[in-house]
């Protein structure tokens, strides 16, 4: 059975910075994509980021400049540096991996929260 296990979450200062990781236990065949979405309260979950297996990376453009993803494929590992951190950066982050025959899997979030 393969789980996801978000860490690195927590309470921060307006321009502070945080690193999440994620890291998958059990076998994951053919990993495609390793990605990061997030939720705030009231809201529809939203990409943050993602990394292909080739390296590509792709970021909504109110992170762009601030977070950085990067993976370990062979860790099955994917991690998200975020610094600059805003309070409308606050919200519950999820990390997500999808292979190439179409499986998705989610981690069960962390809680990202910036005061002003």
């Amino acid at each position: 059975q393969v789980q996801l296990v978000e860490s690195g979450g927590g309470l921060v200062q307006a321009g502070g910075s945080l690193r999440l990781s994620c890291a998958a236990s059990g076998n994951i065949f053919r990993l495609n994509i390793m990605g990061w979405y997030r939720q705030a309260p009231g809201k529809q979950r939203e990409l943050v980021a993602h990394i292909t297996a080739g390296g590509s990376t792709n970021y909504t453009d109110s992170v762009k400049g601030r977070f950085t993803i990067s993976g370990d494929n062979a860790k099955k590992s994917v991690y998200l540096q975020m610094n600059s951190l805003k309070p409308e950066d606050t919200a519950v982050y999820y990390c997500r991996f999808r292979t190439t025959n179409g499986l998705n899997y989610w981690g069960q979030g962390t809680q990202v929260t910036v005061s002003s």
